[in-house]
């Protein structure tokens, strides 16, 4: 089986049309990072918003997907979604302005205007939180048939908000930052603009917040996956089984959000993990191993139900 939307006008279209535009300014801010040699805090002064144009594809084309799942059209729901690009759009709009200046887009606080700038960028995830949470609580209470799947799209929604609070150390700055003009910092330990990874810029000699935050927000898109591929285990294992072990797998994935933030927060590079977070890891790995098989020892001596027996009917939302 595979779940599917009934009709394709579930899709919410304003969503697909702002993916479609994100698409288009990554394509641009690709070539920007390719032909502009300027650089903003240490990076190519495009990288910024090739990666938030690619991040923005991702978070409005899940959430145009998942909101095809409801069973029927909610009035909160687009509402909640209308505000969620509202805000999108503002914050790429200072995004590339910045990027046009010449200046950080954020944690700049050095002059009025760009301190205002990272001010409303700043309420405007405040107001996108809000509203991701909203679709959140109308998605759980939707009724999606399959509960597995119910439970992975909400679980995914939660975590996306867990990597939202991952950046919020990030806007706490201190009295030299201030000093300096600086309203607050992804980095650890060292200034931003450091040494860092390929491509994420991700510090490699101190913390950095942004790998606790990336994977949260991800969330979005790993947990309802793993949603889809347990419903296509449905003749394998029962309902209640799928549903622990995307409970499990969600559990697993917000710990190692929490850890990941907590490493970055101690000043310690991603690839250079001292003995304390490597015991965290093997703890995390270890445990969510043996509640995986917990799971699976309890649905093997669950009974098993005749294959000749008639099975229920399902809805419109059910495709074999």
């Amino acid at each position: 089986m595979t779940l599917l939307p009934r009709r394709a006008a579930h899709w919410h279209r304003p969503l697909l049309v702002f993916a479609a535009a994100m698409a288009v300014l990554a394509v641009v801010t690709a070539v920007g990072v390719l032909v502009d040699d300027r650089e903003v805090t240490g990076a190519r002064a495009w990288l910024k918003p090739f990666k938030f144009a690619v991040s923005f594809v991702l978070y409005a084309g899940t959430l145009a997907w998942l909101l095809s799942l409801l069973p029927r059209r909610s009035r909160i729901a687009e509402w909640a979604t209308t505000v969620v690009l509202a805000v999108s759009v503002v914050e790429m709009s200072i995004i590339v302005t910045q990027v046009v200046r010449g200046r950080p887009s954020h944690f700049n606080a050095s002059t009025p205007l760009d301190e205002n700038l990272f001010d409303i960028m700043g309420a405007a995830i405040m107001v996108l939180f809000l509203a991701h949470l909203v679709l959140a609580v109308r998605v759980l209470r939707g009724r999606i048939p399959d509960r597995t799947v119910r439970y992975a799209v909400v679980a995914g929604m939660l975590l996306a908000l867990l990597g939202m609070l991952a950046a919020v150390p990030m806007t706490v700055p201190t009295a030299e930052m201030m000093a300096a003009g600086i309203s607050g910092a992804h980095s650890v330990g060292v200034p931003d603009g450091g040494p860092g990874m390929p491509v994420t810029g991700w510090s490699t000699t101190g913390g950095d917040l942004r790998i606790g935050h990336f994977i949260g927000l991800h969330g979005l898109q790993v947990l309802p996956l793993l949603g889809l591929l347990l419903h296509r285990s449905a003749g394998r294992w029962a309902e209640a089984t799928r549903v622990r072990l995307l409970l499990v797998a969600a559990a697993g994935y917000a710990v190692l959000t929490a850890m990941l933030t907590g490493q970055a927060l101690r000043g310690q590079p991603l690839l250079r993990p001292d003995a304390l977070t490597l015991a965290g890891f093997a703890a995390l790995v270890l445990g969510t191993a043996v509640a995986v098989a917990a799971v699976l020892a309890a649905d093997r001596h669950r009974p098993r139900l005749d294959p000749a027996a008639p099975q229920p009917a399902t809805d419109g939302m059910l495709v074999r």
